[in-house]
């Protein structure tokens, strides 16, 4: 059964791609900006669509936030075919049904990403190279996280496992930000069609 799981293991991480070299030119004295949430609260509407291997499934969703580590996402699946919701409070995922939410919303590092709150966990050695307009750093040693930020924006977030990419978090040309996870053939697309001010009470966090 180990040499099973071994050879599962192998194959997944042979299929995503390695991680090239950092670019940039080093920036010892420079630290990366904290990115969090906008104070108060703000609600994001977006379109959203969904694979994994074979499967596809698209349609509309929400996420209501609240600083410095709260959300509420609802998914709405598209033609009225079904609906689910989740909280995501530090990095706990909560769900009516849990196990479901874990397959398709990304991790918690990773979904913070997509909000703009940069939130991995505490690590050493930091490398932060300037890139033009870029930041780009890599963290931990072995590396385990690769971040691009723009100004206070996170272009992009890349989780590493023995030089590879095995899950990334982009900020696209086109306004969509894009979860992938090679390894497993899954993919999280969200265009963003409005983000503004929101006034919601403390029941949108009972599920």
């Amino acid at each position: 059964m180990k040499k099973r799981s071994l050879l599962i293991l192998v194959g997944a991480l042979g299929c995503v791609p390695t991680a090239p070299p950092l670019k940039g030119v080093l920036a010892p004295d420079r630290a990366l900006p904290s990115l969090q949430l906008a104070t108060g609260h703000r609600q994001l509407v977006f379109k959203w669509e969904y694979q994994e291997g074979d499967l596809a499934a698209r349609g509309d969703g929400s996420v209501r936030t609240a600083a410095p580590d709260s959300a509420r996402l609802d998914f709405f699946l598209g033609g009225g075919l079904g609906a689910g919701a989740a909280l995501l409070i530090g990095d706990s995922l909560r769900s009516p049904h849990v196990e479901l939410a874990r397959r398709y919303i990304p991790p918690s590092p990773m979904m913070w990403a997509a909000l703009g709150r940069l939130a991995i966990p505490p690590l050493p050695d930091t490398v932060i190279r300037i890139d033009g307009g870029l930041v780009r750093a890599d963290i931990g040693r072995p590396v385990q996280w690769r971040v691009a930020i723009r100004g206070d924006t996170l272009v992009a977030l890349e989780h590493l496992s023995a030089g590879k990419i095995t899950e990334r978090l982009a900020r696209e040309s086109n306004g969509q930000v894009v979860y992938q996870a090679p390894g497993a053939r899954r993919r999280l697309a969200l265009t963003i069609l409005r983000e503004q001010p929101g006034s919601f009470d403390d029941s949108i966090w009972s599920l």
